[in-house]
């Protein structure tokens, strides 16, 4: 429970846009990012699969770290 994945939209090294898990959703950083976190939000798959990416990607690799 206490691993958390963070996904992460960098454009000319700013970030604009992150994935949580540990909020579920996206959240934006920029008038862009807000933009897309608020559609990226309302798409069931796009937040299945980055749900999905904690348990297969973080909790597959804890043991080996």
């Amino acid at each position: 429970n206490d691993i958390e994945y963070i996904f992460s939209y960098y454009y000319n090294k700013m970030e604009y846009i992150r994935f949580s898990s540990s909020l579920g959703k996206f959240v934006g950083y920029t008038e862009f990012g807000v933009k897309n976190a608020e559609r990226f939000n309302k798409d069931p798959s796009i937040l299945a699969v980055r749900k999905a990416a904690k348990e297969t990607y973080c909790k597959h690799n804890i043991d080996i770290w």
